[in-house]
């Protein structure tokens, strides 16, 4: 049996240490959602069209709602889907 002294790895591990997560909205000073760029916009959207959660994405409940209302804006103008299938 291999004990943990005698278990090697190529780079170290770390195991139940995920990056922290922050909101590119505060990081970059970005003060207003567009709407009309569905490109910035796609990287908020699942494959499906849903809107990706704040666990997710890592956004503040502020920006998180700007984005929300930014993509259904979006939708009504017919820059984004509502819904589809393999969007990406």
């Amino acid at each position: 049996m291999a004990t943990n002294k005698n278990v090697r790895f190529l780079r170290t591990v770390n195991i139940g240490k995920a990056e922290k997560k922050y909101c590119r909205f505060k990081k970059y000073n970005i003060r207003f959602v567009d709407y009309k760029n569905p490109d910035f916009l796609m990287s908020f959207i699942n494959e499906q069209g849903k809107l990706l959660p704040r666990r997710i994405t890592g956004n503040s409940l502020k920006y998180q709602r700007k984005v929300a209302q930014a993509v259904k804006r979006a939708r009504h103008l017919a820059l984004l889907p509502y819904q589809t299938d393999l969007l990406k």
